[in-house]
């Protein structure tokens, strides 16, 4: 087992990391920029070390600094959490070669799979259903014209290399398509350096459906079941739940084994996520895999009651996994708390919070990393607290989520609470009748003086 784990992450899931590491009697060493000193990641590790200011391609993304923190503490491991690195071949291949141990997939694998045409064309040969749609990255705009005809309009154009809906066009009809296919490929080319695009025929009334899986060393894997994330804007989370009020026991056994298929075919090490769009008919297709722990993975700790990073943890120390799948007994939403106005469009509230009272309760985890007088810098994501809900039935969750929010008190900024707080009375989300189009429609009713 690890004795020392350096967290290549900030804030709220680096805590997390933290924590778990405690509690399996592993010392921690807290990366921050000059922007995150007073953060409670930093506090709370046994170490913590600076690795350059503010802006992230000077701190958490520059991977020199990372590793001599590495080296000056003598850790023996990373954990990259989810964002900044943590998919990222190179920086995995350099952990390597300096014999640190990087909690996560192999570079091969992050190569493998982050590459979204090489990802689709994986999945094909190992039996997993795909989007129709081009089998590599199209050459040009006639081979573009030629396939979008061959599929049938409506069609999404995606960038290869994309991520956060970044290169991504949805395309109606014929005479849209070469617009859609200069800007999508300016995007990709000034977001990834890398203008390469794909086509898939675009699944109308789509749900974001994801399976969690972990795979060991021996090439097994298992499934831990599935969370609904479609509930979207511009192709950022904002919510999600599990088990999905659209999952049905026979859509589960098929989309888990086929998640277990795609794990094993690649003989994936580690947690992973692989993404599905399900349709309205209940056909599923591989969209792509997340090669790293994601952002909403308390709720399904909280339906199997397992700590998926202390299974990362085991994994990467070399313990094989049970091989065991799980299913989730109880019902969890989580609410992604972000420093925005929703009242004005999402505008970033960066800023001081100058009082906070968190809510509690049976069946209420808070993931966070701030507090009363700390101030959230404006250089990273704005999610500063994921707000986790969890009982016998969706409805009680929905009920329990409702009463936190009402007691979750964080002033001095502007946050997404009141927006959670109109969603979990929406007659479509009561009803668990919603899609990736959702937000589409959603307008916040006035605010209240």
């Amino acid at each position: 087992m690890f004795k020392k784990i350096l967290i290549a992450n900030r804030g709220e899931i680096a805590l997390r990391v933290i924590r778990t590491c405690k509690e399996m009697g592993i010392k921690t060493v807290a990366v921050y920029s000059t922007a995150d000193a007073e953060s409670l990641h930093v506090r709370f590790a046994d170490e913590a070390v600076c690795i350059g200011p503010a802006p992230s391609n000077l701190s958490y993304l520059k991977i020199s600094n990372i590793i001599a923190a590495a080296e000056i503490t003598n850790a023996d491991a990373i954990h990259p959490g989810y964002g900044f690195l943590s998919e990222n071949a190179k920086f995995s291949k350099i952990c390597e070669e300096h014999e640190i141990k990087f909690i996560g997939a192999s570079p091969d694998m992050i190569a493998k799979m982050g590459d979204k045409a090489t990802a689709k064309a994986t999945m094909r040969a190992a039996g997993v259903p795909c989007v129709p749609g081009s089998e590599g990255i199209l050459k040009d705009y006639k081979e573009c014209l030629k396939l979008a005809n061959e599929i049938g309009f409506p069609v999404m154009l995606k960038a290869t290399a994309g991520g956060g809906g970044k290169g991504m066009r949805a395309v109606w009809k014929e005479e849209d398509l070469e617009n859609a296919w200069e800007s999508a490929r300016k995007e990709a080319d000034a977001s990834f350096g890398n203008d390469g695009m794909y086509m898939e025929k675009l699944i109308e009334e789509p749900r974001h459906i994801e399976i969690q899986i972990v795979g060991d060393s021996s090439g097994k894997a298992c499934h831990l079941s599935e969370r609904d994330c479609s509930v979207q804007r511009r192709h950022q989370k904002l919510t999600e739940e599990t088990p999905s009020p659209f999952m049905t026991d026979t859509l589960r056994k098929k989309m888990g084994d086929a998640a277990v298929k795609a794990a094993e075919y690649i003989k994936y090490e580690g947690a992973g996520t692989v993404e599905f769009l399900v349709d309205k008919h209940r056909n599923f297709y591989f969209m792509e895999m997340n090669t790293r722990i994601q952002v909403e993975h308390p709720i399904t700790e909280q339906v199997i009651d397992y700590d998926l990073i202390r299974e990362q943890i085991l994994v990467a120390s070399g313990v094989p996994i049970s091989g065991k799948n799980y299913f989730p007994q109880l019902h969890s939403i989580e609410c992604r708390i972000n420093a925005e106005d929703p009242y004005h469009n999402f505008r970033p509230s960066p800023g001081k919070i100058t009082n906070l009272h968190a809510p509690g309760g049976h069946g209420v985890r808070i993931d966070t990393h701030v507090y009363s007088g700390y101030i959230i810098p404006p250089n990273y994501d704005s999610m500063i607290a994921k707000l986790i809900t969890t009982a016998q039935t969706r409805e009680e969750a929905i009920n329990k989520m409702k009463r936190a929010l009402d007691e979750f008190v964080i002033e001095g900024i502007k946050t997404t609470i009141p927006f959670h707080r109109q969603l979990m009375d929406h007659p479509d989300y009561v009803e668990g009748n919603y899609t990736t189009k959702f937000m589409e429609d959603f307008k916040m009713k006035p605010q209240e003086d």
